[in-house]
């Protein structure tokens, strides 16, 4: 949810030209992080939420790409993108430690 939050406070500063681009692409895999995360837990199954876990890894590998590619454009510079970046870093840790713990649990 923090980055979430992050990543709307980031593309609040995007031009409105780009409203319907980056913004809008950013905003929907934040928001299909925790959304995915939740969704998963719910289904009260372990390769559901594994499944769900990898759904949300990708949304991670978006943003960090979608964060390169605003700074490469000029949308924003890093100091202002660092503190995003490193919550989707500290994020796509966490989802990949998940998925591997309930992996070896499942297979055990």
């Amino acid at each position: 949810m923090e980055l979430a939050v992050a990543i709307y406070a980031l593309t609040a500063q995007f031009p409105d030209t780009e409203k319907f681009g980056l913004t809008s692409q950013l905003r929907r895999a934040a928001v299909g992080i925790p959304s995915n995360v939740a969704e998963g837990h719910s289904k009260l199954s372990t390769p559901a939420y594994i499944l769900h876990l990898g759904h949300a890894r990708g949304s991670s590998a978006e943003i960090e790409t979608q964060i390169s590619l605003a700074r490469a454009v000029g949308l924003c510079d890093v100091k202002s993108s660092e503190q995003a970046a490193l919550l989707n870093s500290e994020v796509g840790r966490m989802l990949t430690s998940m998925i591997k713990t309930l992996s070896a649990k499942k297979s055990a």
